[in-house]
């Protein structure tokens, strides 16, 4: 008897993971492409690396592979942060943000382009800058109606300092054309912690005959930082802001509790059998007062599964804590 236990808890344990997925690995982005594969990328700072997995849970041991490093020096050459994979037009595309390390009006998204079936193999050429109206960071693109559309966080709202979400239509996955809408601004207070009025970290989601998107507010070293909401009907105009639907409270935020705090910069996927929807973010397991800035340790990635709400909205939950067994994603 005590042996069948045993076998019960060991097959049991063989169908949890534990969450960080990574020690490190701020501003995660997960891309789940019709070969069955995962593709995940984070914020390194000097590099951008790209790991392949047949399972979400997997990138945690999945090979890395660093697929460009920028010059020494120039425009592009410092701060490379937030970088996101995108498959556009039968070509791979990577969207970064990097500066010449500088302050945040020298601050723009950059394109790196890879024709090859499979983004680590391949020769990953840089385009060049998107041509954004604003100084900004965390450029994300939508594929919407056939056409495509680019979403970033352009610095130079007022009156408050910090950053608002812009959208404009794309001429090509790296060229904008026309005008910068603005989206949302910091107006809230929860979108004000840290000393920074910030709406960042742009992502999309369909469903239920709705896009929603979901975005960071506040200073990311805030305890506070958390996830916000815009939603749209799928046949409205998403060019139009009077079209969109603001959330007034945040629908991700940190649990003292569960000792997770400042929860954000977020990307979506859905389990290998496709019957289940996780979200995946970064977070921190301790305050930030518990230590200057958190001594700089980085945040790390973590996921968890979402449902949805009978009115057709997400329903993100309460942060999970840390070290702790979770089921595995459905059909790993």
């Amino acid at each position: 008897m005590e042996k069948n236990n045993q076998n019960q808890s060991e097959a049991e344990l063989g169908e949890m993971f534990l969450n960080p997925l990574l020690e490190s690995g701020p501003d995660p982005y997960i891309c789940k492409h019709f070969d069955g594969n995962y593709y995940f990328t984070a914020t390194t700072r000097t590099h951008i690396a790209l790991r392949k997995s047949a399972t979400i849970t997997g990138i945690s041991t999945a090979e890395r592979k660093i697929i460009w490093v920028p010059p020494a020096e120039g425009p592009y050459s410092k701060n490379i942060w937030a970088p996101e994979i995108h498959y556009i037009h039968n070509k791979w595309f990577i969207y970064f943000t990097a500066n010449d390390g500088g302050g945040d009006d020298t601050r723009r998204i950059y394109v790196l382009e890879n024709s090859s079936e499979n983004p680590l193999e391949g020769e990953w050429n840089f385009i060049g800058a998107v041509n954004t109206e604003l100084p900004g960071l965390d450029g994300t693109v939508l594929q919407h109606h056939n056409q495509l559309y680019f979403l970033y966080a352009g610095y130079g709202y007022f009156p408050d300092y910090g950053s608002a979400l812009y959208i404009a239509k794309m001429k090509n996955p790296w060229t904008l054309e026309g005008e910068n809408i603005l989206l949302s601004a910091p107006t809230a207070e929860w979108e004000k912690q840290g000393g920074m009025a910030i709406n960042e970290g742009p992502i999309f989601l369909k469903r239920n005959g709705k896009l929603f998107l979901i975005y960071s507010a506040s200073a990311t070293w805030s305890d506070d930082y958390c996830l916000g909401m815009l939603s749209v009907n799928e046949s409205d105009d998403v060019m139009d802001p009077a079209a969109w639907v603001k959330y007034t409270e945040p629908v991700f935020a940190k649990d003292i509790k569960n000792r997770v705090f400042s929860p954000g910069h977020n990307s979506f996927t859905q389990s290998p059998d496709g019957t289940e929807d996780w979200i995946v973010y970064h977070a921190f397991s301790f305050s930030e007062a518990e230590g200057d800035h958190r001594n700089g340790k980085l945040r790390n990635p973590r996921i968890q599964k979402f449902h949805w709400n009978q009115d057709g909205t997400p329903n993100f939950g309460i942060p999970l804590p840390a070290y702790t067994p979770i089921k595995k994603p459905s059909g790993e």
